[in-house]
């Protein structure tokens, strides 16, 4: 068995992982231990939650709180620490904790599951990585249990802190304060809104960007990568708390936040079902732009939007697509406009699919849950619960594409090398 996974390419091999513990965590869901007295989870829910918390999304098919036990609750929590810090990550960290090596094949794991230039420093940078994520979720459990604890007794809140920085800084939004309410009670606490913004920045901004960040703590030293990522990042939050403030009915503390929010965390302070049109498609939009590679969220990334809007406007310009005094390669372009219309593709095709099999919502619902569901955010107008099984399929296979990136689900039906030989060219006319 060792020796036929050795033989698959890294890209089949994070896939199988995913959907092992995707799996795994369904069944252990679906059993009567996982659910509260009197409760009964059916298996598509049951595989619903597990898909969402793997891929720390946040949609819930039913209300985490009341549905499943503290044990349940505790299993949900892992999935989504395992999610968010990637399959391969984890199984890292345990194989260190046993004082083990971590062989070539292994080091060439790591470094393709986290879109790596080499293989130089991986295991150095998945501790770095371990030790970064217990250090903002500990910090983001204390200040979330100063609020909590004013609402419930210290060890209930002590559980629903950590569970919520957890949920938070992976992006991911899962509540478990019951009655579908996420974290609306809140809205005005100050405290709790800024402290979750926090950690879904952290946690969207990506790991090397903030170990690169600690380590130069200088702009002028920053990597094009790390630039790119930290300018694009907070010109779409501004963006969003600003177009949300003129479209909705809501303070700046609700616009920033989901602005903040949008960006594939998906916890909500106000009802998302109540908001415009003018308002979910703003939304929809920071959806799908999404969180920064090597981050615990999704969307078609930071650096993506980047390059998209350089290179048109290089091309409208006719000048060389740069940045800050750096050019940005062909093939980084390329890759940038391959991803996002296989991106564009398949939230394309699957809201048609939910506009077949659900045609009593509106058009505009069902967009808003594919793209919350492809970006990994979890933001919903309401209908998740009350969408039908093959809905849930649906969206349940749309997650999965969104964690895992298109691109990747792209390729690993074929990774064999280009061929030396190629025919001779012949232009076409664009556009």
């Amino acid at each position: 068995m060792s020796e036929h996974l050795r033989k698959l390419s890294p890209g089949r091999i994070v896939v199988l992982g995913f959907a092992f513990v995707i799996l795994t965590g369904s069944l252990i869901l679906w059993l009567p231990i996982s659910a509260n007295e009197g409760v009964h989870v059916n298996y598509i829910d049951a595989l619903f939650t597990s898909t969402s918390a793997v891929c720390v999304t946040g949609l819930i098919a039913v209300d985490t709180a009341d549905t499943f036990n503290v044990f349940g609750r505790t299993v949900v929590a892992l999935l989504i620490q395992i999610g968010g810090l990637g399959v391969t990550c984890v199984g890292v960290g345990f194989i260190l904790l046993a004082g083990k090596k971590i062989g070539i094949h292994g080091r060439v794991l790591i470094r393709d599951s986290m879109n790596l230039t080499t293989v130089k420093g991986v295991v150095a940078l998945v501790e770095s990585i371990l030790f970064m994520t217990l250090l903002f979720e500990g910090i983001g459990a204390f200040l979330s249990f100063l609020v909590f604890s004013r609402d419930y007794p210290a060890l209930d809140a002590l559980g629903i802190s950590v569970f919520h920085s957890v949920a938070a800084f992976n992006n991911s939004g899962f509540d478990i304060l019951g009655g579908l309410t996420n974290l609306i009670p809140y809205q005005d606490n100050v405290l709790l809104n800024l402290t979750t913004c926090g950690l879904i920045i952290f946690g969207g901004l990506g790991f090397l960007v903030i170990r690169e960040v600690w380590a130069k703590r200088s702009w002028k030293k920053l990597s094009l990568h790390s630039k790119v990522v930290i300018l694009t990042s907070a010109v779409l939050l501004a963006a969003g708390t600003i177009l949300l403030k003129m479209t909705e009915e809501i303070t700046w503390l609700g616009a920033l936040f989901q602005s903040t929010s949008a960006r594939t965390a998906g916890f909500s302070t106000y009802p998302i079902g109540n908001f415009s049109n003018a308002g979910l498609f703003v939304l929809t939009i920071l959806m799908f732009l999404g969180a920064s590679p090597g981050s615990t969220g999704g969307g078609i990334k930071t650096t993506t939007t980047f390059v998209l809007v350089k290179s048109m406007f290089s091309a409208a310009t006719n000048r060389h697509c740069s940045a800050f005094k750096r050019r940005i390669p062909p093939e980084v372009i390329s890759q940038a406009f391959i991803i996002t219309t296989l991106a564009l593709g398949v939230v394309c095709i699957q809201t048609f699919l939910m506009c077949l099999v659900e045609p009593e919502y509106d058009f505009m619902k069902l967009l808003f849950e594919t793209v919350s569901a492809f970006g990994t955010v979890g933001l919903s107008t309401g209908i998740t619960p009350d969408l039908n099984g093959c809905a849930k399929l649906i969206l349940v296979l749309t997650m999965f594409i969104g964690r895992l990136g298109p691109l990747t689900i792209a390729t690993i039906w074929s990774f064999k090398p280009k061929a030396g030989a190629w025919y001779s060219e012949e232009t076409i006319t664009i556009g």
